[in-house]
Parts: structure tokens; C-alpha cells; sequence
């Protein structure tokens, strides 16, 4: 082909132009980028940048033939420039998920409507996302119903450009929403509009990490030889499962600190035997059977069934709310779910029962005096009157609250303080030392502490439970109204109305029969052997109806051992001597005192190979019942690392958990398999690390998009 038929070519070639919609859509992202970099604010220096970047140089006449010739190939070089500026400005500001999706993107571009029907199935089961944090501190644009539209117009006006391009109305977008599905993997057209919008990976996970737990280390394996004896207080806390839920929920693993097996385990309701009375307030149910974790280990799960007070039998409430209303409490998911939780829970109260609500922020205050539930009218007004906003004085809130729980005493009452926060005390006593000594005097007295925790970003885990041990009372978290039914509508009972205090557990395993044990989760519980006995040991309570779970994974003399035996120590052989307890694998006793005693009492069960795994009615119940308590303890141990857990993956559990789901009429189970799924989705990522705060100052993995809400 001669130079003569290319340029023909070229000249025929109509070059389309330039598109005045996207350029407008390319300078809103621009703008917005350099305002969020720049730190002092300057004038916009017009549009110079779109200027022609040559001259009117005089052409000569005899360049005429060669300038006529090369006029094409000009456009040509001029407009690729052109498009290269385009193409780098968009780079730099896109983020980086979107630009791995578009260079992935491939084949013929579909209509929306086909790329919807494609994904209806995974659309219509999924929530919508939820809203997270955006790049900069206000929302760039937002992409709805064809339209892009500056969510600062302000800014805009101040910066010199005008409400014209802030919005302007688009053709039908023919990039991420209809490239092929199989470019977003399970992406559902929500979340690419979301893509779309140029939302920060970073910025979305910002809120992640900084939140505070107590550091701690996983239980090891005992040698029955050298340690037979092991000792802890229960724990019926839940705040674990809803905060490794709330982060499930938005497609992150959640810190390993975060997760205590015990609270994931207890979360659950469990069909165990209820006790005939209260003077002996719950049973203890043993079951073993064999471990999914190794070969040749053996599971025995320790089950404890609180007796369930009737309601024409439960005594009256004298309660004091003690409600954040700090400036870190204003988020929707903080004192705005707070104000409704406590609302429904005036629903389960009798009309003798007495409300009070101290705030605090700054300086703490009476907002409500002592007011029967009857008066259901002035208690509402003064909720919905709270705001948020000041600093935190969190200890002299606990004083005030205190004290008014004291001035109100009622001896034939349920007398507790309920404290709804964050956990971020920064004004006033911050030394957790001097709060628990505060708390601990005040539950001598009779008046118990219950913490429900809300939010997340500066989420003080670490302090909730220090107030929660040393106050007699309970930790939840609440991150969905969902949840603040579950624990104070439904299992209001448990949180309000103790059966039985400083419950402890004591397990002495027989050297004859069992090699090794190890206690699945109870780590921040581990007491003493020498405290079981000792009656001023403080240990947990148990409310009423509520169950405990502890499982102990033990070796059975002969199977293969993880720690070696000791060279010096005693052997077991034929020519021992045989005590009649030689058949037994170990001896439980739970000691507790009832709440208006101080004396404790003894409860003892001794444990056999084969016990509860017979075909009768009962032992089944049990039996499904351990299984899915060990579902959810291997779920949870899956999450801290699969230390002790062995081959077992997200999809064992999963078909323990589906084998075991049994009766589950609020859904609780079906929503922990969902959860499970969560995670496996998930654990391509690499899960938060944890510091010596436990999580604070972290670097977030980017998660591709954001994953739906609980159904919960």
C-alpha cells in the first residue's frame, strides 16, 4: 500500500467528537482527588489544560505539500494524545479494584437489563450492601438512575465550577455493570454500582483494627500427669458471636483477639435437661464422643441448663441505664439502635418495675429520676431527647448511676446497673484498675453491672469485659436491632435475673485412663486450683434459663500424645495398683452460690468412657445437641487459626452444622451456617492482626466488595 492510498485513508477516517459528557464526568473525579490531596486551599486556574498545545506558526510555501501530507497524520497523534492524558487521569484516580475489573473485563459488552437477569438469583438472596466509608470525608458522586451528581455542590460553587457539571444526565452506562459476570465473580450489580461510584477499598475498611481486646493465647495441651487438675470460672457473655458477625457481615475475617470460643459456643440455645427446682438451679450434663480434630481423641462436653423462672414468679426490676452520649456515640449504629434497644426491652417489664437513666458526656446527669414502667410515656420522651455530642466521662457516670441504684434499693428486687457504650472513656478515672474496684464494691452491696456494647472504629472490647467479670453481669454487643431483641426481649430472663453467682468448674482428669486434655476457649476465665474452694473468689453468674458449654478435648492412655511423657514421672502398667475410680476418665465438680447467699454449693459428676453415647432418646438429644456446640467451637478456632483444629475446613463444619441444626425457631442456627459461608468466603484475605492492644493500628487487606447484612 503507497503513502498516497493511507493518506486517503486517514482523511476518510472521521474521528469522532470529543464527548463534552465525559469530559465533564472526568474533571468532577479530577477536582475531587486534588481537593482531597491538597493542604491549603487555592483558587481553580481556569481550563487552560484543555487548550490547543501549539501555535499558529506561519507555514512556508513550499512546506505546503509536506504539511498537506502529514495534516492526517496529525489528528491522528494529537488525538492519542489527547487520549492518553484522558486514560492516565482516570488511572490515577481510580481505585484499584475497578481498574482489576475493567482490565479483566472482556467479550462483548451486554445491555444492563441482560447482565440483571443474569445475576437475579444471587441478587435476590443477597441483602444490599451495607453503607461504608468513602474515599474522602464527603461522597464524591453517586450513581443512580442514569445520573451523576456531585454530592458537594458547595465545594464545587467554591472552587469555581459551575451546578451544570454537578449534574448531568448520562447515556445508559456500557462499562463495569454490563461487562460479562464472569469478570466480578459473585458481585452483584449493587456492589458494581458501588465499584462505580469510586469508593477507597482503604477507606471502606478504615473503620476495622482499631477497635481494643484483651491479647491472649489459646489453651495448650496438659499432660494429666504433671497437671490433672484443671479450674475456671463460667461465661455466659455473647458479645464475641455478634462482633465476629457484625464483621463476617461486612466481608472481613474478624481480629483473632476478638474471638472467644466460649462466647461464640454460648451464644446458642441447647435442649439440656432442666433442673426440678432452683435450690439446685441447673444440671450438669456430660457427653463424650469422638474428636473431628485428631485421630484418636475423644470430645467431653460439659453442659449446664439454668432453671427458668416463671414469669408470674419473677421479681421486680429496680434499673438504672447508664447511656453514652458522648460525641464517638453519634453513628446510627450506636446511641440511635441503644435508644431503641432499651425501648423494646420496656415492652418485657412489668408496670411495678423501676426505670432510671443517667447520662454521661463531659459531665454525667440525671435525665430520668426513678420512674414505674407504668409511666411507659415520660421514660420514651426522655430517650428520644438524647443526643450525642462531648467528650466521655465514663467513670463519674458509673458513680452517679451507682447511686442512684442505691438510694432506690430493693432487697426483694432485681437491683442492677445497665451501661450502654462504646467503651471509649477518655475524661475522668480511665484506669480499668479503679473501675474494677469500683464495680466489684458496689456488686457486694447488691447491685450488679450489665454492659451492652454498640459500634465499631473505637470499640473498647477490653474495658467492657473488665466491668462485666468484676460486676456480676453480662457483656453483649449489639450491632443490629436484630440483636437487641435477642437479648433483651427474647433472653431477657438471662440478662436481668440471676439463679446463681461465682459459678466455677473443676475437673480432675485420672492419669489411669486419659494422657493429655486441653479446654476449648475460657482462657480470660482460667482460675486457680486452689480458688474452686475459696468462697471470696469471684467467678460468674448464670441468669435464668441460660446454658453453659465447656468442651475438653482429651487423649485417652495409648493413643498417640502431643506432648512427650515424662522420663522420670510414675508409669501406669498392669502391676499398678487399681483404685475402684480406675474406670472413670475424670470427676467434675461445679460449685455456685445461690444470689442471696454467700455460702457456696457442690455439685459433683463423675465421667465415664461411654457416657450419654447409648441409642436412648435422651443421650441422642444430647448427642446433637454436642454436635453442634462442637460445629460452632471448631468454626470459632477456625477463625483464631485452626491451631488445634487439625484438617478440619469451613466445609466440615459446615456439614456438622447441617447435620446437627435441629430445632431452630428464631433462625439463630440457620443464620451461624450462613456466617460460615461468610468466612469461607472470606479467608482468601488475611484476617486482621492483632497487637498489644489487640488490634489497634492495623494494615486492612482490600476485600473486593462489600459483603450483604445478616438476614438477622
Amino acid at each position: 500500500m503507497i503513502e498516497d492510498d493511507l493518506k486517503h485513508l486517514f482523511e476518510a477516517e472521521e474521528i469522532p467528537a470529543p464527548s463534552e459528557n465525559a469530559r465533564k464526568v472526568a474533571l468532577n473525579l479530577a477536582v475531587a482527588e486534588f481537593e482531597k490531596n491538597k493542604k491549603n486551599e487555592k483558587t481553580f486556574q481556569g481550563n487552560g489544560f484543555w487548550s490547543r498545545l501549539i501555535g499558529n506558526k506561519p507555514i512556508h510555501p513550499d512546506k505546503k505539500r509536506s504539511e498537506k501530507m502529514s495534516f492526517s497524520k496529525k489528528k491522528v497523534i494529537y488525538g492519542g494524545l489527547a487520549t492518553a492524558c484522558v486514560a492516565l487521569l482516570v488511572y490515577n484516580i481510580m481505585p484499584a479494584s475497578n481498574l482489576a475489573a475493567l482490565e479483566n473485563a472482556s467479550g462483548v459488552l451486554k445491555e444492563k437489563k441482560d447482565v440483571d437477569a443474569l445475576d437475579m438469583a444471587s441478587a435476590s438472596s443477597a441483602q444490599p450492601p451495607i453503607e461504608m466509608g468513602r474515599t474522602l470525608n464527603e461522597p464524591v458522586m453517586q450513581l443512580a438512575e442514569g445520573e451523576i451528581r456531585d454530592a458537594s455542590p458547595q465545594r464545587r460553587m467554591d472552587s469555581g465550577i459551575s451546578n451544570e457539571v454537578a449534574a448531568v444526565p448520562l447515556d445508559p452506562p456500557k462499562t463495569l455493570l454490563n461487562v460479562p459476570s464472569s469478570s466480578f465473580g459473585n458481585i452483584d450489580p449493587l456492589v458494581r454500582l458501588k465499584m462505580l461510584q469510586g469508593e477507597s477499598i482503604q477507606a471502606q475498611q478504615q473503620e476495622f483494627g482499631r477497635d481494643k481486646f484483651e491479647n491472649f493465647d489459646e489453651s495448650p495441651v496438659k499432660a494429666v500427669k504433671a497437671d490433672p487438675i484443671s479450674t475456671f470460672s463460667i461465661d455466659v457473655d455473647t458479645s464475641s458471636y455478634s462482633f465476629a458477625r457484625s464483621s463476617l457481615d461486612r466481608g472481613v475475617l474478624p481480629q483473632k483477639d476478638s474471638i472467644r470460643v466460649e462466647e461464640m459456643i454460648n451464644y446458642f440455645d441447647y435442649d439440656y435437661p432442666l433442673p426440678d427446682s432452683k435450690q439446685q438451679p441447673f444440671s450438669t450434663n456430660v457427653v463424650m464422643k469422638p474428636s473431628p480434630w485428631g485421630d484418636g481423641k475423644q470430645l467431653m462436653t460439659i453442659g449446664i441448663k439454668g432453671y427458668d423462672i416463671p414469669k408470674t414468679a419473677m421479681p421486680n426490676s429496680n434499673l438504672v441505664f447508664l447511656l453514652d452520649t458522648s460525641g464517638s456515640m453519634n453513628e446510627q449504629n450506636k446511641l440511635p439502635l441503644l435508644k431503641q434497644s432499651i425501648s423494646m426491652l420496656l415492652d418485657t417489664l412489668k408496670p411495678t418495675d423501676t426505670i432510671s437513666i443517667v447520662v454521661y458526656a463531659g459531665s454525667a446527669g440525671t435525665v430520668l429520676p426513678p420512674t414505674k414502667v407504668a409511666d411507659k410515656g415520660a421514660i420514651l420522651m426522655a430517650l428520644q431527647n438524647l443526643s450525642a455530642g462531648g467528650g466521655t466521662a465514663g467513670a463519674e457516670g458509673i458513680r452517679q448511676a451507682y447511686q442512684l441504684a442505691g438510694q432506690n434499693f430493693d432487697k426483694n428486687a432485681v437491683n442492677r446497673v445497665i451501661l450502654g457504650t462504646d467503651g471509649d472513656f477518655n475524661i475522668g478515672i480511665t484506669n480499668e484498675e479503679e473501675l474494677k474496684d469500683f464495680v466489684e464494691r458496689e456488686k457486694d452491696k447488691g447491685i450488679f453491672l450489665s454492659v451492652l456494647g454498640f459500634g465499631r472504629g473505637n470499640y473498647n472490647d477490653a474495658m467492657m469485659q473488665t466491668l462485666a467479670q468484676n460486676g456480676n453481669g453480662t457483656a453483649a454487643y449489639i450491632d443490629n436491632i436484630n440483636e437487641a431483641r435477642k437479648v433483651l426481649v427474647e433472653e431477657a430472663t438471662k440478662t436481668l435475673f440471676p439463679i446463681a453467682k461465682d459459678v466455677k468448674i473443676q475437673v480432675e482428669f485420672n492419669p489411669a485412663t486419659v494422657a493429655e486434655y486441653r479446654l476449648v476457649g475460657y482462657e480470660t476465665r482460667a482460675l486457680k486450683t486452689e480458688d474452686f474452694n475459696n468462697d471470696k473468689v469471684d467467678a460468674g453468674d448464670i441468669g435464668a434459663g441460660a446454658e453453659v458449654t465447656a468442651i475438653y478435648e482429651v487423649t485417652p492412655v495409648g493413643a498417640p500424645t502431643s506432648v512427650d511423657p515424662s522420663r522420670y514421672a510414675p508409669q501406669t502398667g498392669a502391676d499398678s495398683s487399681v483404685p475402684s475410680t480406675a474406670g472413670e476418665l475424670a470427676f467434675v465438680k461445679v460449685r455456685y452460690k445461690l444470689p442471696d447467699e454467700n455460702e457456696s454449693k457442690l455439685i459433683t459428676t463423675p465421667v465415664l468412657p461411654d457416657m450419654n453415647m447409648g441409642v436412648a432418646p435422651q443421650a441422642q438429644k444430647l448427642q446433637s445437641e454436642t454436635d453442634w456446640a462442637v460445629a460452632v467451637a471448631s468454626f470459632a478456632q477456625i477463625l483464631k487459626g485452626g491451631k488445634y483444629t487439625g484438617q478440619m475446613t469451613y466445609d466440615d463444619v459446615l456439614n456438622l452444622a447441617n447435620k446437627s441444626k435441629g430445632a431452630d425457631p428464631f433462625g439463630y442456627r440457620a443464620e451461624f451456617i450462613t456466617l460460615v459461608h461468610k468466612a469461607k468466603t472470606a479467608a482468601g484475605l488475611e484476617a486482621q492482626p492483632s497487637n498489644g492492644n489487640g488490634g489497634d493500628d492495623v494494615t486492612i487487606q482490600p476485600y473486593p466488595y462489600p459483603a450483604p447484612m445478616s438476614t438477622r
